[in-house]
C-alpha cells in the first residue's frame, strides 16, 4: 500500500474495522507519519442473469435501481429504501444460487419486496414486467394487491 501523500511503501494499521462489507482500515506512513483510510473490500464472484433469450449477462444492479426509481417516480418513496432493497436482493440471489439466475427469479423478488414498499410502484414496475396487455390484466393484479394485504 503506497503513502497517497509521499508514495513510500511501507506503513503500519492502526486500527481495522468491518463497516458494511468493507473493512475500514486506519494507518500512518512510516516515512512521513502522515495518516490515511483504506477500505478492503470482498470480491465476490459475479451474478450472471440469464435472460428469456438465453443469453447471459452480468448481474447490474444499477438496472435494477433505475426500474425501481421509475416505478416510484411522484411517489414518496425515499431513495436509500430503494437502494436497501436492490442490496437485499442482491445479497438473497447471491446466498439462494450459485452465482446464476433466470431473469424471471430477479422480476419477482423485485415485485415481493416493491408490494411492502409501495402499491402504486408495485403497479408500475408488474405492468412492465408482465407486459399488460389490458385492462384485465391490470384488475387481476391489484385483486392480487388486496388479497395479499388481507392475508397480511
Amino acid at each position: 500500500m503506497k503513502c497517497p501523500y509521499c508514495g513510500y511503501t511501507d506503513n503500519k494499521v492502526l486500527d481495522s474495522r468491518a463497516v458494511d462489507d468493507r473493512i475500514r482500515r486506519r494507518r500512518e506512513c512510516l516515512s512521513c507519519a502522515r495518516r490515511f483510510t483504506t477500505y478492503e473490500e470482498i470480491e465476490h464472484a459475479p451474478l450472471i442473469v440469464i435472460k428469456k433469450d438465453m443469453t447471459r449477462e452480468e448481474f447490474n444492479r444499477d438496472k435494477l435501481l433505475t426500474s425501481f426509481r421509475r416505478a416510484c417516480i411522484k411517489r414518496d418513496v425515499p431513495y436509500a429504501i430503494l437502494e436497501k432493497t436492490v442490496s437485499d436482493i442482491e445479497q438473497e440471489l447471491l446466498i439462494e444460487t450459485d452465482h446464476e439466475v433466470p431473469s424471471q427469479r430477479i422480476g419477482e423478488l423485485a415485485m415481493q419486496k416493491l408490494l411492502f414498499i409501495d402499491d402504486v410502484a408495485y403497479v408500475r414496475f408488474a405492468s412492465v414486467y408482465k407486459d399488460f396487455k389490458d385492462i384485465n390484466a391490470f384488475r387481476a393484479v391489484l385483486e392480487s394487491i388486496d388479497n395479499t394485504k388481507n392475508l397480511l
